[in-house]
């Protein structure tokens, strides 16, 4: 439910707090008082349209913040969104902020941190439904009536079993599809992908290789000059000429004198190891490289191999990828799509088979889901015409449309009929509306009438209370059109609707708002020569002087007609409890 509501330089609201309660919470006001407003606000709050104009006069920006507890029968939904989007703090209550710059830019967010607007849409379709004069009315996208009419009708098991059929069908067809379009093509695509196996095969690379090869290549490339140098640093470590020694003997000289000086000095004991040492390591470097120059050899015949061999290395990752990894896992899906044409036919006519099981399986798990919300359809329908009949809208009609789709690829019923599915079912569920006598029924959206638009609503509602997990509903000026006897009928019935949900109500009748468990009243005042907004949260006594205020003026005859109000609201509520 909407707990606080925090409002900055909004219109000519200029600083505003509020914190609401359970129940049914009233707002009243004279008209252009402001009223409007907060539900602007809300509005914004959960993705509505914003612009310049709303910030008000002399500001730069407006802040709008809300605090939502979630529901807990949403609060699956709600935190999968949350996770989804590195949000999820853990906690049961939400946090929504808008911010709108004088410029016209808008900034959302979500605890706190900024996101896109959509999101703001997407949690206010879990939070808050608004059913106003202008505003998008939830009840009034025939994309949510076949879910609303599931939670009336309470299909679960019907709609899971349903889904499970539904998936197998489709992962069958989807086979079907891929392999029937595969053997369309076998011939010229088997060839090709022969082809391409037993060229990747044939290569037969080895771990390793084509570094190898490059090492080796590099060598062959440059034997003469590996030879020549290699030969040169022989000769300068182990056999000098004949005007110089060589390194070896040289240093052999050294390590004799520097052991000479140990046997005197013993303090240059380690010089001498380390020139015995050095000794051995050069012994090792001329070891090692006589070996290696008796490994170079001159072989164009190998170079001219190795050469072709990286060729073809180049060839194959040109034409199947850019490693020699990526050209081995080509070779390998080329050979397995090659084994599954080859055995298409013979898989084709298993799935065909297997078909046929899955779409008369799916059409009795249609048919059943399709029955069961017919008869809650009816039984909906029912219930609606009755809180129709209570809202002064006697002889209005209410009816849930069920109806299929043809479609040649569609699935058989047992009727023979061939008709369009998908993951819900078969059924096309829309709401129509006849409100007055004589009228034929039509879709909600065709219907004009704002107060016939919400007391409609205001019906459905008190309907589907308890399968409607949206926790805060607001209705504005759901009075329009209606009388005082009426208005305690409407009344009883926003209260009996805030024991499931929150109920905020916009209204204008003293006897709806005597029904409320909270009351605010909103009224313009003057400071510093500017108009602002200002809500103030009634006590017992200030709800009496404003529902005198509201049957006319504040007389003695009005104030006892207002307590008389209270009196009578609280004791049908305490009745209604007992029910």
């Amino acid at each position: 439910m909407l707990s606080e509501l925090h409002i900055e330089n909004f219109a000519i609201i200029q600083n505003l707090e509020l914190q609401f309660k359970e129940g049914l919470v009233i707002v009243t006001g004279e008209t252009g008082a402001g009223k409007s407003i907060l539900l602007d606000a809300i509005m914004a709050l959960v993705g509505g349209r914003v612009d310049a104009t709303m910030v008000r006069a002399g500001a730069d920006r407006a802040v709008l913040e809300a605090v939502f507890t979630i529901p807990t029968e949403t609060q699956k939904e709600i935190h999968e969104i949350l996770e989804r989007e590195a949000l999820d703090d853990g906690e049961t209550t939400i946090q929504l902020g808008r911010e709108i710059r004088g410029e016209g830019r808008t900034i959302a967010r979500v605890n706190g941190r900024s996101v896109n607007v959509s999101l703001l849409k997407e949690m206010g379709n879990y939070l808050v439904d608004i059913h106003g004069q202008a505003e998008h009315l939830s009840l009034l996208d025939v994309h949510s009536h076949l879910s609303l009419l599931d939670r009336f009708a309470g299909v679960e098991n019907e709609l899971a079993d349903y889904r499970i059929n539904y998936q197998t069908l489709l992962r069958i067809r989807k086979e079907l599809t891929s392999l029937r379009g595969l053997e369309e093509e076998s011939t010229r695509k088997s060839e090709l992908l022969k082809f391409q196996a037993e060229e990747i095969e044939a290569a037969a690379f080895k771990e390793n290789e084509e570094e190898e090869l490059e090492i080796e290549r590099t060598r062959l490339a440059n034997a003469e000059n590996l030879a020549a140098s290699s030969q040169q640093a022989l000769v300068l470590l182990d056999e000098g000429g004949p005007e110089a020694q060589s390194v070896t003997d040289l240093l052999g000289e050294v390590t004799q004198l520097l052991n000479s000086l140990a046997r005197t000095d013993s303090s240059r004991q380690a010089l001498a190891g380390q020139a015995e040492e050095a000794q051995a390591q050069i012994t090792e470097v001329a070891r090692e490289l006589r070996s290696y120059l008796e490994e170079i050899e001159f072989n164009p015949r190998r170079l001219e191999q190795v050469e072709n061999r990286l060729e073809l290395f180049h060839q194959l990752k040109r034409k199947y990828g850019g490693t020699i990894a990526a050209v081995i896992e080509y070779g390998r899906e080329a050979r397995e799509q090659l084994e599954t044409i080859t055995h298409a036919e013979e898989r084709i006519a298993e799935l065909e088979a297997d078909e046929v099981i899955a779409a008369k399986a799916l059409a009795t798990a249609g048919e059943k889901l399709s029955e069961k919300r017919r008869k809650s359809a009816e039984a909906l329908a029912h219930g609606v015409e009755t809180e129709l009949d209570d809202l002064s809208m006697k002889g209005a009609r209410f009816s849930v449309e069920l109806t299929y789709i043809p479609n040649e690829n569609g699935i058989v019923l047992s009727s023979g009929e061939k008709i369009a599915f998908d993951q819900n079912g078969f059924n096309q569920v829309e709401f129509l509306i006849a409100p007055n006598p004589g009228e034929g029924l039509k879709p909600l959206v065709k219907i004009a009438s704002g107060g016939e638009t919400s007391r409609l609503m205001l019906a459905l509602k008190n309907v589907l209370a308890r399968v409607d997990y949206v926790p805060t509903l607001i209705f504005d000026e759901i009075d329009q059109g209606i009388g005082g006897r009426v208005g305690s009928v409407v009344g009883e019935k926003l209260w009996n609707l805030s024991r499931e949900h929150q109920v905020m109500c916009v209204t204008h009748l003293p006897q709806l708002a005597s029904f409320g468990d909270q009351h605010f009243n909103v009224h313009k005042q003057i400071n510093d020569n500017r108009t602002t907004t200002a809500v103030e949260a009634l006590d017992d006594n200030g709800r009496i002087v404003e529902l005198a205020q509201m049957t006319g003026s504040i007389t003695e005859s009005n104030l006892n007609a207002a307590r008389e109000m209270l009196v009578q609201a609280r004791q049908r509520q305490k009745e209604l409890l007992t029910i």
